[in-house]
């Protein structure tokens, strides 16, 4: 990844842009920040060359997708495990979303998204026979904030 220092305010400016919107022209994001088309691109390419933009994604309805619950997993793994077992569990659990690793108790989180609660409770079982999952702590979403 490129130098921190080298990020500057417009560069920060067209990031913001872009994850409001990735499919905006260079050109509307010009206008914004001052700048024109081609000097955009060029910035974008650097920002990609460098790893601080690592790709672009589409925001989806997952109710619309049959998806609509959501639920995070406080998950305690035995004292033996190591970092690296802990994550995959996000390779064989689908459901599973986004899992972090964090420092104390829990061990780590893990961010579901099921068709309904029959299918959420399937999946915390399917969680707790993972041998190393010494145990559970199921919250629900009712809604959310997401920044873009």
């Amino acid at each position: 990844m490129g130098d921190a220092a080298a990020i500057d305010d417009i560069d920060r400016q067209i990031i913001q842009h872009l994850r409001a919107n990735a499919r905006q022209t260079f050109g509307s994001i010009g206008e914004a920040v001052g700048l024109s088309a081609p000097a955009v691109k060029r910035r974008v390419d650097r920002l990609e060359r460098d790893g601080v933009v690592l790709g672009y994604t589409a925001v989806v309805d997952h109710a619309l997708l049959g998806e609509p619950l959501e639920a995070f997993v406080e998950l305690r793994f035995t004292g033996s495990t190591r970092v690296d077992a802990i994550e995959g569990l996000a390779d064989r659990i689908t459901e599973v979303q986004a899992l972090f690793t964090i420092a104390g108790d829990p061990d780590a989180l893990a961010w579901l998204r099921v068709r309904d609660v029959d299918h959420l409770k399937r999946t915390i079982d399917a969680i707790r026979r993972e041998r190393t999952v010494a145990g559970t702590k199921t919250l629900m979403v009712l809604g959310s904030v997401v920044r873009a």
